[in-house]
């Protein structure tokens, strides 16, 4: 009887260990930046790993005021682009932790 009481500590350790780690992964991934890029590099968006725009760069060249469209489409671009990115990231960095609270 006692025997599975031990078990049952240890897998509550491993569960606390489990959970710090993946604190410790959430918050990194967190303050990783993205910096996603339009055709050209005409506009750059920079987001942390929390979907918070950092920084947005925008070209000379981007600015037409004749055409509105082609710079909204740009920053469109930029913006989709860090998010894709983010996206991949934390599927690649807390995907493991999903794994194995499906065990």
């Amino acid at each position: 009887m006692m025997r599975g009481m031990g078990n049952m500590q240890s897998m509550m350790k491993q569960m606390q260990k489990l959970q710090k780690n993946m604190q410790a992964d959430q918050e990194k991934l967190h303050e990783t930046e993205f910096t996603g890029k339009a055709p050209e590099d005409m506009v750059l968006a920079t987001f942390t790993g929390d979907h918070q725009l950092k920084d947005l760069t925008i070209k000379e060249e981007a600015v037409d005021p004749d055409d509105v469209d082609m710079l909204q489409d740009f920053v469109i671009a930029a913006v989709n682009d860090a998010m894709a990115q983010i996206d991949d990231a934390t599927q690649k960095t807390m995907g493991k932790y999903s794994r194995l609270a499906g065990m």
